[in-house]
């Protein structure tokens, strides 16, 4: 199987040598997007909720250029800088996978590219 390397406008550019998704099949795999604002190449306002917003905003158009969409996700797993900030960020990630919820890990971590409070990865299906 051939790997495709998927690039969007509508998402931030990679901050490193890395593709914001590859496909392999009819799977894609996504890079962690964090709240970078595709316009202006800024981080969004400092706090969870708006970031999480942003964060699935920019995995969502990655997903969209790779064929696939939030509803074809599979796994996503979010890494937040402060655990005690899950409750908000999962009352917006809820607002996004509303229905048929893809499996999930949440884990907090010393700390993420720029300064972000959160990062959200997905392996998804293209859909038919």
């Amino acid at each position: 199987m051939r790997k495709t390397t998927i690039h969007t406008e509508k998402a931030p550019a990679a901050v490193g040598p890395y593709s914001q998704a590859t496909r392999v099949g009819m799977f894609v795999y996504t890079a962690g997007q964090i709240p970078l604002d595709p316009a202006t190449g800024k981080m969004v306002e400092d706090n969870i909720e708006t970031q999480t917003r942003r964060a699935l905003e920019n995995l969502q158009a990655v997903l969209e250029a790779a064929g696939a969409g939030l509803d074809s996700v599979l796994k996503t797993t979010v890494f937040l800088q402060d655990m005690g900030e899950f409750a908000a960020m999962n009352g917006v990630y809820a607002e996004f996978f509303s229905e048929n919820p893809p499996a999930r890990s949440a884990v907090e971590v010393a700390a993420l590219p720029l300064g972000a409070r959160v990062e959200i990865e997905a392996v998804a299906v293209v859909k038919d």
